[in-house]
């Protein structure tokens, strides 16, 4: 679960999904209640509306024949009589809306009062009954009615002759309280439509995040790639108006960086390219030295000057090469390298088939394995060189183990920095100039490799190097 909220997008899909849903929820149940309010507002109006019918019905005729006029308030679906002691209004509610509705119909001075009967019944014919009764046709079997508990309303109206009629109100619609409200909110007829409804927005919630999120990733993208290529693409600065002052701002970035290595590469170019012609003078007029001794010792420190200038000038094409990239087979280019270096007297060894192709600069590639090769022989006597394809990854994994005594654990990263040797006495006999591994990793991520090191529990020490395969196919095409 960590993993999924560790997304911006799956971040903002569940903020969306979430708030969308507690707003529809609440909105909902606003719209819920104000439509049992309205409901409930109309159902008063109804019963004072037959109410008042009643009352201005008996209000004005004689006591003795207001029962007859009750007796048919039966047919309403009241049950009215003339209550036979004022007592029985002591416990009735006097305010509500229903008594607010009766005295706005009725006149303020009338004495009007409610009383609320939770489990008072009454009895229903049942459905073939009722049908029968309205076609105006008896059933071979007589049916008894049916018991129903419901909801009634007791309300008590003063007459002009200050009599108090009593209306007894059957209200099957309306649950007692606190108990089945809220059941009529929802059926499990609708329960489809609220699964669509909340599957469409899911959706909309999931397209929204994507595009929050797609802006973002294609800048991480191609931070990434700026890495490995400097000289790649600027961004499109396109979309909306933050996104295209970000994709302004990083192509702005990658130029000064990209304008900073070119300067920094061709003055460090510009240096080692100038200091040949007084190196090589210097050999001229040293030649000349009359002690021979003296005159070797010197020679061998301009030698490697001369060393320091040529692995210069190769840091400085490791950075920026202009070489043309083109397909290579690693196996044919592997192959030819190890040869030279047995050619040159070297212990190397090559095994191993891939048959599969590199998007690489001949001349640099050809150059950061000569130089893996040449340290491995420097240093541990001599190559072993393997060279594997991992079809899952689509990369080629290219091994060179030696004989040497390894390098400790915690320098196996800082061998890579420029200038960095283990040895510290810069002799050519013991060490180099501490150039060959940092040309060796600026060549192999310009290819978007990978350069590791580690110490086999065998001995010796193992340089992979990680680069990714392309299809044959696709080598012929391009």
């Amino acid at each position: 679960m960590k993993n999924f909220f560790d997304s911006i997008a799956n971040r903002v899909f569940v903020i969306l999904l979430a708030g969308i849903v507690v707003s529809i929820a609440a909105t909902t149940w606003l719209a819920s209640n104000e439509r049992k309010s309205t409901l409930r507002e109309l159902r008063f109006q109804h019963l004072a509306e037959r109410i008042e019918q009643i009352v201005w019905s008996v209000d004005d005729i004689p006591p003795a024949q207001r029962e007859i006029v009750l007796q048919a308030a039966g047919n309403f679906g009241f049950e009215a009589n003339i209550a036979s002691d004022a007592k029985e209004i002591g416990s009735s509610v006097s305010t509500g809306p229903l008594i607010d509705i009766l005295k706005e119909r009725l006149g303020r001075d009338r004495q009007i009062a409610v009383q609320r009967e939770t489990n008072c019944a009454s009895r229903i014919l049942p459905p073939e009954a009722r049908r029968a009764a309205a076609q105006g046709r008896e059933l071979s079997t007589p049916v008894a009615p049916m018991p129903q508990r419901e909801t009634c309303r007791v309300v008590y109206v003063s007459l002009h002759d200050q009599a108090l009629l009593r209306l007894r109100l059957h209200m099957p619609g309306e649950p007692p309280p606190g108990r089945g409200r809220g059941r009529d909110s929802f059926s499990p007829d609708g329960l489809p439509y609220v699964v669509l409804f909340l599957v469409l927005i899911a959706i909309l919630a999931y397209l929204v995040s994507k595009m929050a999120a797609r802006p973002i990733r294609r800048l991480a993208d191609a931070a990434s790639d700026l890495g490995r290529d400097i000289d790649r693409a600027p961004l499109a600065e396109t979309g909306p108006t933050e996104i295209r002052q970000a994709a302004h701002a990083f192509n702005a970035m990658q130029a000064r960086i990209r304008r900073q290595i070119q300067h920094r590469t061709h003055m460090l170019a510009a240096i080692t390219h100038d200091l040949q012609t007084p190196l090589t003078r210097l050999r001229l007029r040293l030649e000349k030295v009359g002690e021979p001794e003296l005159q070797q010792k010197l020679i061998d420190d301009l030698g490697v000057m001369q060393g320091m200038v040529r692995e210069g000038l190769d840091l400085a094409r490791s950075m920026d090469s202009s070489e043309k990239i083109q397909a290579l087979d690693i196996d044919s280019l592997l192959d030819s390298v190890c040869a030279d270096a047995a050619d040159a007297g070297q212990d190397v060894s090559f095994e191993g088939s891939t048959r599969a192709f590199v998007m690489a600069q001949t001349g640099a590639l050809r150059r950061c394995l000569t130089n893996l090769i040449d340290n491995a022989c420097k240093y541990g006597q001599r190559a072993r060189v393997s060279v594997s394809l991992m079809p899952e990854q689509q990369r080629i994994a290219i091994r060179i183990r030696d004989s040497g005594p390894g390098i400790p654990e915690a320098e196996l990263d800082a061998v890579f920095e420029p200038f960095y040797r283990l040895e510290t006495s810069r002799s050519r006999d013991t060490g180099g100039t501490g150039l060959g591994l940092t040309i060796a990793l600026n060549i192999a991520e310009n290819h978007h490799g990978r350069l590791t090191l580690r110490n086999p529990a065998e001995g010796g020490l193992e340089v992979m190097l990680d680069l990714p395969a392309i299809q044959p196919g696709k080598a012929r095409s391009g």
